[in-house]
């Protein structure tokens, strides 16, 4: 009740309905279609009464399964070519006749408006506290360049005067056919509105009718949408492959909500996620971590922050959320919901631990890169050691190869985080032969072209596995040394910890892989043996799975 006004919701379901055969009582994503206008019209903190007209004994038995009553229709009302009106003023009359009472305010509520939020359906109801109010209508914001078409004079006619950009065009509003609100005395068997008319002006996501499957898809894609966090860091120390690894699976999220949280301390990962234009929040320190996820209220956090504790870990599992973690070896693993970890290839005993390299996430370029063809000279060798290069084997792998008689291009590509950038150009601006870029965008085009490549033992060696090019790889660390992907079995040369091996062995292993084509032919076949394009479909259907069970304890 609003205002000492009753009000009754009508939700009109046939269940002979043509353009998607019984949709009122299939399955939206979990749940018959008619069971969400049902629930709308309960939740509502006015609505005293719901019915549903129907002329189908299924739909019948479901509406009052989830708290409706019904009027059966007759099989006049239920035809095709019968408007509303009629159907909407017999199930008002029959209901007051049951109810032995006057209802003050009618609404006819769509079941093929499943995304109707209940906070909508209210705020047309108090819009009736206008006693001037016959009616109210839901509308959504539906303004773009449009056309009409005179019949009698067979021309096209613009129905606009200026050609602008949509946000610029004035508001035109088209209803979505979820409400339509009228006083009592509105209700009659040919019409149900009033003089006086409101609108109520509902999201895109609202205003979504289901007529036909695109429809339908649409609304499920909604329902199934979600909010996700994902926390992660750059900075010298870890490197930026984590941001880009976080960037690749948020582009194809495209059906969810994503938030970057990032550690304002660390503003390198803050540069890399702004460049890409993603929403992103900065937070100060864990307590301040947890207070941003509470106000953002995600299903779903995903941390790629390296090894956790079991405190921020059990934290977030007490807040309720599903806990997705990347490349974890922290104890924070024994309570996250499923961790990934494609660096190692081993299996550590843990049922929600998944490892190896069908877990790795390329970045969207190396999808339509070809296949690296093997030439019998070589011409261009590319150096490219990660985010910052701690090491700065960088400038170690070039002395080496500039002390043979290579005498073909050599590219470095830097990361943003590489520390000495401007000495490194001073120190080889003469060599022609040498080009060196930062932070390239399109690093798979030299990846492709190049002949040999030196780069350590971290997320780029997939990369380049998955174009086929001969690699020889340094470790930056002890960490990278466990990477056992970067094997001769999958087509690399591995020279282990790099800060242990010289220039001399350098010089020896690069002058041995230049002269033996049929070694480099046999790393390229190895290595494109490995399938590496379906990392994110292998993670996200153990998420989704992993998620549907989690719901389920819950």
């Amino acid at each position: 009740m609003f205002n000492n006004n009753k009000i009754l919701v009508v939700i009109p379901a046939r269940g002979g309905s043509k353009g998607i055969p019984r949709k009122n009582i299939r399955l939206l994503d979990g749940k018959p279609l008619i069971a969400y206008s049902i629930e709308i019209a309960k939740a509502s903190a006015y609505v005293d009464d719901v019915v549903v007209t129907t002329d189908d004994s299924e739909i019948a038995l479901l509406s009052e399964k989830f708290g409706a009553s019904v009027i059966r229709r007759s099989e006049e009302l239920a035809r095709d070519d019968i408007p509303l009106d009629p159907v909407i003023h017999d199930a008002v009359i029959r209901k007051e006749k049951l109810a032995f009472d006057e209802y003050d305010i009618v609404i006819t509520l769509q079941p093929t408006s499943p995304l109707l939020k209940t906070s909508t359906l209210d705020g047309a109801i108090e819009k009736f506290d206008d006693f001037a109010i016959d009616s109210v209508i839901s509308v959504v914001d539906d303004r773009h360049l449009s056309w009409g078409f005179d019949e009698k004079n067979q021309r096209y006619f613009p129905n606009y005067i200026e050609r602008l950009n949509r946000q610029y065009l004035p508001k035109n509003f088209r209803e979505t056919g979820a409400i339509l609100a009228s006083r009592r005395n509105c209700i009659f068997e040919n019409s149900r509105i009033g003089t006086n008319i409101d609108l109520i002006e509902v999201s895109r996501m609202e205003s979504v009718d289901i007529d036909n499957y695109d429809d339908w898809w649409v609304a499920e894609n909604y329902l199934q949408k979600k909010k996700i966090a994902i926390v992660v860091n750059a900075y010298d120390e870890i490197g930026t492959g984590h941001v880009y690894r976080c960037l690749s699976i948020a582009s194809k999220l495209v059906f969810h909500e994503v938030l970057f949280l990032l550690d304002s301390s660390h503003q390198l990962g803050i540069d890399i996620v702004n460049n890409y234009n993603y929403k992103y929040q900065v937070y100060h320190g864990e307590k301040d971590l947890i207070n941003v996820l509470r106000q953002y209220a995600p299903q779903m956090v995903i941390n790629d922050i390296l090894d956790t504790s079991k405190e921020y870990i059990t934290q977030l599992k007490e807040e309720g959320y599903f806990v997705v973690n990347f490349e974890d070896l922290g104890v924070g693993t024994e309570v996250a919901d499923v961790v990934f970890d494609a660096l190692y290839e081993h299996d550590i005993g843990q049922s929600n631990i998944f490892t190896g390299h069908k877990y790795y996430i390329l970045k969207d370029e190396f999808y339509f890169q070809p296949s690296k063809l093997i030439t019998q000279a070589v011409n261009n060798v590319l150096i490219t050691f990660g985010g910052t290069d701690p090491n700065n084997f960088t400038e170690k792998v070039i002395d080496s190869i500039l002390a043979t008689n290579y005498e073909g291009r050599i590219n470095v590509i830097l990361g943003l985080g590489y520390d000495g950038l401007e000495r490194l150009i001073d120190k080889y601006e003469s060599n022609q032969s040498i080009q060196i870029y930062r932070n390239v965008s399109d690093i798979s085009e030299f990846m492709f072209k190049a002949d040999i490549i030196f780069t350590s033992a971290g997320r780029t060696m997939y990369e380049v596995c998955s174009l086929g090019v001969p690699t020889i790889c340094l470790c930056q660390n002890e960490r990278e040394m466990t990477h056992v992907f970067a094997n001769s079995s999958n087509g690399f040369i591995n020279m282990g910890l790099g800060e242990v091996i010289d220039n001399q062995q350098i010089i020896n292993q690069f002058v041995s892989l230049v002269n033996d084509y049929e070694l480099r032919i046999e790393m390229n076949k190895k290595m494109l043996q490995i399938d590496l394009k379906n990392g994110f479909e292998n993670i996200w259907a153990i998420v989704r799975e992993e998620y549907r069970k989690f719901l389920l304890k819950r």
